[in-house]
């Protein structure tokens, strides 16, 4: 069986870190990161991961509901949001790109392998 090939889309360092462990850990293929939400689409494009743990809030111009949007209609490749910040206005917009699954920061592995798995389905 294949291990299922994990993108990473954090700006924070430290949780992006934690976050490549946790998928390492948990026997999945970590594949790569993006720092902000301008570089992943272009290295969602060239790895195309088999699920992409999505930051909401990045950096710059491009927030992760913005990048979900260009990875669901471009590629169909599935995103879970990880996010501190889940408002309404937040989880509306959120809703539209049609995520697999919303994890609230922090997160337990339990978690995030049950995600992952829902979302490679």
């Amino acid at each position: 069986m294949t291990q299922l090939r994990i993108f990473i889309v954090e700006d924070d360092e430290v949780l992006a870190k934690t976050t490549e462990w946790r998928v390492r850990k948990l026997g999945y293929e970590f594949i790569g990161r993006a720092a902000s939400g301008e570089e992943a689409p272009g290295m969602i494009a060239t790895l195309l991961p088999d699920v992409i743990l999505m930051d909401i809030n990045l950096r710059g111009e491009m927030d992760g509901i913005a990048v979900a949007d260009i990875v669901r209609r471009q590629f169909g490749i599935p995103v879970i949001f990880l996010t501190a910040n889940m408002d309404k206005e937040t989880i509306s917009r959120a809703k539209g790109t049609n995520p697999k699954s919303y994890l609230v920061k922090p997160f337990d592995e339990k978690d995030l392998m049950a995600a992952i798995e829902m979302a490679a389905r």
